[in-house]
């Protein structure tokens, strides 16, 4: 099997790093998607500890320290990309590492506001290679992956499923109601998305959330597990 684990960790995990590593270690996916990743010496702290339980090859990008970004990890080699170009701001918050048979985007885009990060996703798409595309999207569908319609890029997020891209947990879970971040008031919200080409349904075994993680305050987002075999 191959295991996808993707997961906003909350302004770069600061003193749950440990126990966000824990959990790393119980799931022991092949890849990670870190979001809200923040260079500096909490990013250098997580890093450290993900090297010593086996993910050799990362990818980070050029953020500032403090700034949220992604980080992405893989216990298996793999050519990696950065896109310094796409937006005059959040140039940080894309990345992808290339394996043999597809590509893994990881994300973190910004909440509400203005960038032109979706444009560089449905380039993406719109390429020959199969991408699976997973983080922290910050958007989805109104009224269905939230009760309301204050969704910002939904348009665009429509765009990305209309390029041969299907979203993973309604592919397993069908209309199946679950929410990857709440408000203070208790709204939910499923910020958190994991898109893959078509020609990769076939091997989809799974796809769910790990809600426990963030009941238990070590992020406000749950995780996102996805498995393929």
């Amino acid at each position: 099997m191959f295991n996808i684990l993707s997961w906003n960790i909350l302004q770069g995990g600061g003193s749950r790093i440990l126990k966000i590593i824990d959990k790393v270690k119980q799931e022991q996916p092949q890849v990670i998607i870190f979001s809200e990743f923040r260079n500096g010496a909490s990013g250098n702290r997580l890093r450290s500890s993900l090297l010593k339980i086996g993910y050799k090859y990362q990818l980070v990008t050029d953020a500032n320290t403090g700034v949220n970004s992604v980080l992405l990890a893989s216990k298996i080699p793999c050519n990696s990309e950065l896109y310094s170009e796409i937006d005059e701001e959040f140039s940080a918050n894309i990345a992808t590492l290339h394996f043999d048979g597809f590509s893994i985007c990881g994300m973190y885009l910004p909440h509400k506001k203005k960038h032109k990060l979706f444009n560089k996703l449905i380039e993406i798409a719109a390429s020959k290679t199969p991408y699976i595309m997973a983080g922290d999207f910050n958007s989805g569908l109104n009224y269905i992956d939230q009760e309301g319609n204050s969704f910002w890029y939904e348009d665009e997020f429509k765009n990305l499923l209309n390029h041969g891209y299907r979203d993973a947990f309604r592919y397993v879970n069908g209309d199946l109601k679950e929410y990857s971040w709440y408000s203070h008031q208790g709204n939910g919200y499923r910020y958190d998305h994991t898109l893959v080409h078509e020609s990769l349904l076939p091997i989809i075994k799974d796809c769910q959330y790990i809600h426990e993680w963030r009941e238990s305050k070590l992020s406000d987002h749950s995780s996102m597990k996805l498995t393929l075999g």
